[in-house]
């Protein structure tokens, strides 16, 4: 059958001379793979370059649920973004936001609010004119909480290390040594307590933002079976 939606390209590989297979989120479908071929070609009506990570397209898809490869019929960019394809730290946080959304979101099934989320969230990244260092932090804890193991929001003088096995704060330090201590479980509450729009106003030193993400890195870890390593957040340590 034909499905209109739009999609979020999550990875795109060429495929044969002229084709290519991309990983889409979609609005109306989830998370799926699609093929579309001829657009490497001189005469394509629709070119390999609407396929590049991270692309927010409009889509008329051949579905069908009996298989894992669609075939896409219609192709138009839903968003043209203005400022991430020129500049570096934008780039990069929108590559690491791409990524794990990739590598965490595995059903295929309709999700408008986790959609709605993620284009949000790369379209405040492209259009923002404030500072974006905590974007990919704040990122972190809200797909998280689409993902079903959002933090618990308990944080309290009595209570000032982060539990990240149970998702908990604790009064003391837990003996299994996975937990974030008061200063990095202070910042999380912070960034609880603040939206997107608002992140930048968090203040921390460069070497405290890289402990938290590497942290909230083991946090997804703990608690996302088999999770694929991520790599796109060591460009993030070198941009921020």
């Amino acid at each position: 059958m034909l499905v209109k939606t739009r999609g979020i390209v999550f990875r795109s590989m060429k495929y044969r001379e002229t084709s290519v297979i991309v990983d889409l989120y979609t609005e109306a479908l989830g998370l799926q793979k699609a093929i579309i071929n001829g657009v490497r070609s001189k005469s394509a009506r629709s070119k390999a370059n609407l396929f590049q990570v991270m692309s927010q397209l409009d889509l008329v898809m051949y579905y069908r649920d009996d298989r894992d490869l669609h075939r896409l019929r219609e192709v138009r960019t839903d968003y043209i973004y203005q400022r991430v394809p020129f500049d570096v730290h934008r780039g990069a946080v929108g590559m690491f936001i791409v990524e794990l959304a990739r590598k965490t979101i595995r059903n295929s099934e309709q999700n408008e609010s986790l959609y709605a989320f993620l284009t949000s969230t790369l379209v405040h990244l492209d259009q923002c004119t404030t500072g974006i260092a905590n974007i990919h932090l704040h990122f972190l804890l809200e797909l998280s909480e689409h993902l079903g193991f959002m933090p618990d929001t308990d944080y309290s003088a009595d209570r000032p290390f982060f539990d990240m096995q149970e998702g908990i704060f604790t009064g003391v330090a837990p003996l299994h040594g996975q937990y974030m201590g008061p200063e990095l479980a202070a910042l999380l509450t912070q960034l609880q307590r603040t939206d997107l729009a608002h992140c930048h106003e968090i203040a921390m030193p460069r070497s405290v933002r890289h402990q938290l993400l590497d942290k909230f890195i083991r946090y997804y870890q703990l608690h996302i079976e088999n999770l694929p390593p991520i790599h796109a957040h060591t460009i993030l340590r070198d941009v921020f």
